[in-house]
Parts: C-alpha cells; sequence; structure tokens
C-alpha cells in the first residue's frame, strides 16, 4: 500500500480522442495487467478473481499478464486465483518482478507454459503449505487431512507445470527452496529470464516461449 494514495495517470481509450485521469491500478486493468504486490487474503483474491472474470469475458483471446513481487498468503484465497487461471479461454502469463515466495511462486508457475518469466535477479521459494489447526482432536485430524489433500494438489500440479516427478518435487518442497531466476529456469518454474534491453546477451531460455508481451 502506498501511504501517499493511489496515483492518477493520464489513459486513453482505444478508439476514443480524449485522455483522462485515472487510478494507476484502472489504467493497468484496462491493459490487462494484474499486480499480486501483497500478502494473499480473501478481499484481495475475490479482486483479482472479478478483474480476471472480467477481463475474459471482454475478450478472451487476449493475454491477461500477472505481474509478481509478493510474500504469497493464505492457501485458500490463493488456490482460487490460481484454479480461475487455469478455467480462463484468456492465456495468462505471469512475471516476476521481485520476489514470488511460498504461495506466490506456485502463481508464478501456473502461468501459461512458455510465458512464464522472471528478471535476472528475481527469487522464487517454494514449500509445502502449513495449516494451523486448532480444537478437539477430530478436528486437528480433518484440518490434517485436508491440508495432505491440498498439498498432494499443489505439488501435482507443480509436477505437471514443471515436468519434474511428483516424488521429487515432494522432496524438494519438504523444507522451503530458494530459486533464483536460472535456477527457477532450469527447474521449469518459469520459461524464460528477461533481462534489460541495454543487455544485448539473453540468457539461455527453457524453450521457445515469447514471454509477455
Amino acid at each position: 500500500m502506498m501511504p501517499i494514495g493511489t496515483p492518477k495517470v493520464l489513459y486513453r481509450t482505444p478508439g476514443e480522442g480524449s485522455w483522462q485521469w485515472v487510478d494507476l491500478w484502472n489504467a493497468l486493468y484496462r491493459e490487462r495487467v494484474i499486480f499480486i504486490g501483497q500478502n494473499i487474503d480473501e478481499e484481495f483474491s475475490n479482486q483479482i478473481l472479478a478483474t480476471m472474470l472480467y477481463l475474459d469475458s471482454v475478450d478472451d483471446s487476449k493475454r491477461v499478464y500477472m505481474y509478481i513481487n509478493g510474500p504469497g498468503g493464505d492457501v485458500t484465497p490463493t488456490l482460487a486465483i490460481y484454479d480461475t487461471m487455469q478455467s480462463l479461454k484468456s492465456p495468462v502469463g505471469t512475471h516476476c518482478v521481485g520476489f514470488a515466495y511460498h504461495l506466490a511462486g506456485f502463481l508464478l508457475a501456473g502461468g501459461e507454459k512458455g510465458n512464464r518469466s522472471a528478471m535476472p535477479l528475481s527469487r522464487i521459494a517454494l514449500d509445502s503449505p502449513a495449516g494451523a489447526a486448532r480444537g478437539q482432536a477430530d478436528d486437528i485430524r480433518n484440518e490434517a487431512d485436508e491440508l495432505l489433500r491440498v498439498r498432494d494438489y499443489i505439488f501435482k500440479e507443480l509436477s505437471r507445470k514443471t515436468g519434474q516427478p511428483f516424488e521429487k518435487i515432494t522432496k524438494d518442497l519438504s523444507r522451503i527452496k530458494r530459486f533464483g531466476s536460472q535456477e527457477a529456469l532450469e527447474y521449469g518454474l518459469i520459461d524464460r529470464i528477461i533481462r534489460p534491453p541495454r543487455i544485448k546477451e539473453d540468457m539461455p531460455r527453457k524453450d521457445a516461449g515469447t514471454g509477455l508481451g
């Protein structure tokens, strides 16, 4: 959150002649850009879900761009974003511009194959989802069973998205595993490392994806 409030920028809707001042986030949404830059809770997740569904309804042939620079968040709200990403007709490209930790890293890997990217100094961290079960023994047992079910779902999706065996994912993420951008590329979490235009030589790529844009 910015202490000075949300900045306003000049924006002109395609096909219209006049410019108008709009909130920065509004301008980004109009360009099909979504920014994940905070802890993901129910309120923030609902905002992202509504935006994605709206953009998909407006034009499902155009890509949605999800930029990530955040710590992750609560399991259920984050999975709601992930499942919606997979169900849209619009392809969703993901791009890490700073760090994508915990379930934010899961969202990064969940983007459209060929359109998942990161900056050279981006940091990614993944681990097993955690819970905080309380109450009677049966409640704790049920919560533990649900957590295992969610964990297996996340690990299976990571295996599908990265090409890594499920057993390797399970072993690697038994503790927090950190990746630099090159390590994330080699692991299959991203498809491309975006280098600044002033640097002519590009880093190795996982495949022939075009990246964002």
